[in-house]
């Protein structure tokens, strides 16, 4: 398709490229199931963005439900077969902070995954959708005693120990209701990772886990407990990362504490967390699961035959690699305002230094935003944009994808190009929304949550409701009372 020649636009960020077209879908970034129909339209799994919209409203998240069904799958899948070619197995657990409804809980375990929870509505929602108790996990590093005694009674498979003071509670309550609960040690590390870069230290400033010194006096405390099963110890080490590096250097850091602690008895397993990234923007390259599972499984086996031990189970707990490519949310564009912003001059300053020019930015505005998507205002955060009811042959433009919320950061694409004719009522996409978007959603500025939509082989179904004003009206205890 031929396009207006546009030259890039200086207030672009290095990564961003000006693209050919501006209607293509980078299938990196976008579902497996997404493409565009002959009229132009945005299609997933079948079914076209306008029917979407039309049906649902707007915004509205749209899940394709084999993209998570097929990456559950393919993650297991690529674990087990590494872990058995190094002589042992692994499991893998889905971290539910990512995206939970009882729906996506079904999906993930239909795949062979076991679920993390982290909260007791994230339990209450994986024991709604029928899931074993003993497939889960339940970290926090603030359990309430209620959540504790919940996750005891219902046989909850391991609980993630973050502190001194659980192991003491967890073992009350395993006593009082006459169970032996597994648990598993939340250590740090001091290996901090994200996208490429990794960096080591020997403490960490962060709320989560006990420190690797001490390690030992937590795990004899554990021992002396005849209500609790020391399963192993468990590390994480960040988000969003890219390549196996990081994971290397916490392993070995691990791994020598897990051998150390082996003289006091057995320990059958070692979690190392998840953390894998997933592409949001064509620029991001993140490793395949195949060859990360491979990876960390020679990682392993070369640490444990260094230090003489046994290899033991080893435990995984990805996320966002699993649902976040799934989903797209679609918004209807209203206000697109174009602003015009002075670029400072390139080089040094002197007679050589080139002058301060203007740009023109465009901001597109849609009826969604923070509330939504709350990753860019919190992490700055990049994503990508695509119109979702049409293709143009219109050159590229710059755009901002601005939400419509009281606050100058509500932004949920801070660069991308669409095509220069982008108008009012247009249908905007925005991929890669599967993960921490609706789990992160509020009612800010009361606007309702969004409803998730399932797509699958040319059907659409709502899996989560989306709110209503009645919906938010009716927790306010004023309403029909007297002052």
């Amino acid at each position: 398709m031929a396009h207006t020649p546009t030259a890039a636009s200086p207030l672009a960020p290095d990564w961003l490229s000006l693209p050919e077209d501006p209607n293509a879908l980078a299938p990196s970034v976008w579902p497996r199931n997404a493409g565009r129909a002959d009229d132009g339209q945005l299609l997933i799994a079948g079914v076209a963005a306008s029917e979407l919209a039309e049906r649902f409203g707007t915004p509205v998240y749209v899940v394709d439900e084999d993209d998570v069904r097929s990456r559950a799958l393919e993650t297991r899948e690529a674990f087990d077969r590494s872990f058995a070619a190094i002589g042992t197995t692994a499991t893998v657990y889905y971290a539910g902070k990512a995206f939970l409804s009882t729906e996506i809980a079904r999906w993930v375990t239909a795949a062979g995954l076991n679920i993390d929870v982290c909260s007791g509505g994230e339990l209450a929602v994986a024991l709604a959708a029928g899931v074993d108790p003993g497939r889960l996990g339940m970290h926090g590093n603030n359990k309430s005693l209620a959540e504790i005694d919940r996750c005891v009674s219902v046989g909850v498979g391991a609980i993630v120990l973050d502190s001194i003071a659980e192991i003491e509670r967890v073992a009350d309550a395993a006593s009082r209701h006459g169970r032996v609960q597994p648990v598993r040690l939340r250590v740090n590390s001091g290996v901090h990772a994200h996208t490429h870069d990794f960096l080591a230290t020997a403490h960490e400033d962060q709320k989560f886990g006990l420190s690797l010194e001490t390690v030992d006096e937590a795990v004899a405390l554990i021992r002396g407990h005849e209500s609790l099963r020391f399963l192993g110890l468990h590390c994480h080490i960040g988000s969003q990362i890219f390549g196996s590096d990081g994971f290397a250097e916490s392993a070995a850091r691990i791994l020598g504490a897990h051998a150390r602690l082996l003289a006091g008895g057995e320990i059958p397993e070692l979690n190392l967390g998840g953390g894998f990234g997933i592409a949001y923007t064509e620029a991001d390259d993140p490793t395949p699961v195949a060859e990360l599972a491979e990876r960390i499984a020679a990682i392993v086996a070369s640490e444990c035959a260094r230090l003489a031990i046994p290899v033991p189970v080893v435990a995984f707990e990805p996320g966002r690699m699993i649902v976040g490519p799934s989903t797209v949310t679609l918004y209807t564009i209203g206000t697109i305002k174009d602003v015009v912003v002075t670029v400072p001059g390139s080089g040094e300053p002197g007679p050589e230094q080139e002058p301060a020019q203007t740009a023109v930015r465009r901001y597109v505005s849609v009826d969604g935003g923070m509330s939504d998507n709350a990753r860019p205002a919190l992490y700055g955060a990049d994503y990508s944009v695509r119109l979702a009811n049409r293709v143009s042959q219109a050159g590229p433009a710059l755009v901002r994808l601005a939400g419509k919320h009281c606050e100058s950061g509500d932004i949920l694409v801070y660069a991308d190009y669409l095509p220069s004719d982008v108008a009012a009522g247009d249908l905007a996409a925005v991929p890669a929304t599967g993960a921490y978007c609706w789990s992160l959603a509020s009612n800010y500025n009361y606007l309702g949550r969004p409803p998730v939509v399932a797509v699958r082989g040319g059907e659409a179904r709502v899996i989560v409701r989306g709110e209503t004003e009645a919906d938010l009206l009716s927790r306010d205890a004023g309403i029909g009372g007297e002052s």
